[in-house]
């Protein structure tokens, strides 16, 4: 994350949707097993099977993408909403104690 994220949005260094990889060591095994997956069907398949397989595929991750998309927006709007009920809290302010 950024240091002053503010000034990198304005500037245009910032892009809210790109996240690091974690990069995990389970991550990194399950896309390995996915891979070695796909390969062995990819072997096994006709031309024309691994042209509609790869097309599955394809699918998978533009549906992907509007999931991302949609669990980054309803990210933000909660963090919007938590900052919005921190701010409007007027017990907070007080100090009586």
């Amino acid at each position: 994350m950024p240091k002053n994220v503010l000034h990198d949005l304005y500037n245009g260094q910032f892009n809210a949707s790109v996240r690091r990889s974690t990069g995990t060591a389970e991550g990194l095994a399950v896309r390995r097993k996915i891979d070695a997956e796909n390969r062995y069907f990819m072997q096994k398949m006709s031309p024309d099977d691994c042209r509609r397989f790869e097309e599955l595929d394809n699918l998978y991750f533009k549906y992907s993408d509007f999931e991302q998309a949609d669990a980054f927006a309803y990210g933000f709007r909660l963090g919007t909403i938590l900052m919005c009920a921190v701010y409007s809290d007027d017990s907070a302010l007080q100090c009586d104690e």
